[in-house]
């Protein structure tokens, strides 16, 4: 049986992330009729427009839309190193055996979608869009089982998170070796070199929050400069975040049983102030909560609303925009190409995977869970969407024409997905 202790988080994930993908949708369409209604020009001035620092001996200056998409995005990649190193050490991917079923789907969901858009792309300028198919939208995908209600069980969703975690791994991967150019290694040297101390630091027990943050700035800037993409800074810096608690929880309630009793003795009942003593155990009191909590956990915590409510939103609403009419020129190759890729793609692909998995005895299914209903999640994994889309500017950088056609694709085979994953969960489920 599945301990509270892992079932709570999970929970207040899935429900973070359902109410995320509603955002999403949101900002969407709105970003949508915004790029294509009368004012679409000033959609275009306002997120190209230039911001940053520029003077005699440095210089950083970049459009709206890097600032987002290289820069808040690190902090979304943070996010998903501290969601893959958790799940690592002590979820769903900390064993062969209960790794073994999501992973092999996510190699499904990564490689066959792939394939499928290499086939089908006769554009040989559209060739580094293959990538753009093979990363699932946890938010979207898990708005879409909240749309379920009772129906889906805790195990679908469960197994849903662990397989986009592993999809967003590989996702990093590929951004890593294949859409980083010009590498200059002496800042990489550096940039790894600093990773390194800070995961010497949280090792040796010396993990200061502070510390953490500047080297980040500092890591996250030498990537940008090195040539590597520098959303990649966030994941390995979030991989040098200790789990570990300082103390145990007995040796916690005991303390607080202790401040709690020495609290009531100190107080002074002709003053409705607290005592200087009284002041003194609350601080004492504060050092003991930050050495019962896990600084990983904490920082997913405290991230997890910033990046699904604020972030995410702000990416789609900047980077959704695709201008369809208007004498627009699109690529109708690559949006045939990458909605086969997000649907067929991904459906085949899980579920084969998964399947042969479980027949070969390398994996098995999770409790509760039905063959049909791993059909439903494959199609769920063709909601691409904020991994796509952020593939895609990788991409596409130098080509509007075909990052306008990729987006549109991405849109239009995410739907479908979602249409056809709600459909079969809905119809394979009943209500508990």
């Amino acid at each position: 049986m599945i301990r509270s202790y892992l079932l709570d988080p999970i929970k207040e994930f899935v429900k973070i992330e359902s109410f995320s993908g509603i955002l999403l949708f949101a900002a969407t369409l709105v970003a949508i009729v915004w790029a294509n209604s009368p004012f679409g020009d000033s959609y275009n001035a306002i997120f190209n427009y230039k911001l940053g620092v520029d003077s005699s001996g440095f210089s950083l200056v970049k459009p709206l839309i890097l600032w987002i998409n290289d820069g808040l995005m690190a902090i979304f990649f943070f996010l998903i190193g501290l969601e893959i190193k958790r799940e690592i050490t002590l979820g769903e991917l900390n064993s062969v055996k209960k790794a073994a079923f999501p992973f092999l789907a996510a190699v499904g969901g990564m490689s066959v979608p792939a394939l499928v858009y290499v086939l089908l792309n006769d554009n040989p300028a559209a060739a580094s869009g293959w990538a753009i198919p093979m990363a699932t939208d946890i938010a979207f995908s898990l708005a879409i089982l909240k749309l379920l209600g009772d129906r889906v069980s805790l195990s679908i969703k469960i197994f849903l998170t662990a397989f986009a975690i592993v999809d967003d791994l590989g996702a990093v991967m590929i951004i890593a070796i294949f859409y980083s150019t010009g590498i200059k290694w002496s800042m990489i040297v550096g940039a790894l070199v600093l990773v390194i101390l800070l995961g010497l630091i949280s090792a040796a027990g010396k993990y200061n929050k502070y510390v953490m943050l500047v080297v980040s700035i500092v890591v996250w800037y030498l990537f940008l400069k090195a040539g590597v993409h520098p959303t990649i800074a966030g994941v390995l810096v979030a991989f040098t975040i200790p789990i570990q608690r300082k103390v145990e929880s007995t040796a916690f309630v005991k303390e607080l049983q202790q401040v709690a009793s020495d609290f009531v003795e100190q107080e002074d009942a002709d003053t409705e102030l607290l005592t200087y003593e009284q002041v003194d155990q609350i601080d004492h009191l504060q050092t003991w909560i930050d050495k019962i909590q896990s600084p990983l956990q904490t920082m997913e915590h405290s991230l997890h609303g910033w990046v699904a409510y604020v972030i995410m939103p702000i990416f789609a609403l900047a980077n959704a925009g695709v201008t369809v009419g208007g004498g627009g020129e699109l690529h109708t190759g690559v949006i045939l190409a990458l909605t086969a890729a997000l649907v067929v793609g991904n459906s085949v692909g899980v579920s084969v995977l998964a399947s042969i998995g479980v027949k070969s005895g390398l994996s098995a299914l999770p409790v509760g869970v039905r063959p049909v209903q791993v059909l439903g999640v494959a199609f769920l994994a063709g909601v691409g969407f904020t991994m796509s889309i952020f593939i895609a500017n990788l991409a596409f950088a130098d080509d509007r024409t075909m990052l306008d056609s990729a987006k549109l694709g991405i849109l239009i085979g995410s739907l479908i997905s979602g249409i056809i994953g709600y459909l079969i969960l809905r119809l394979s489920s009943k209500p508990a």
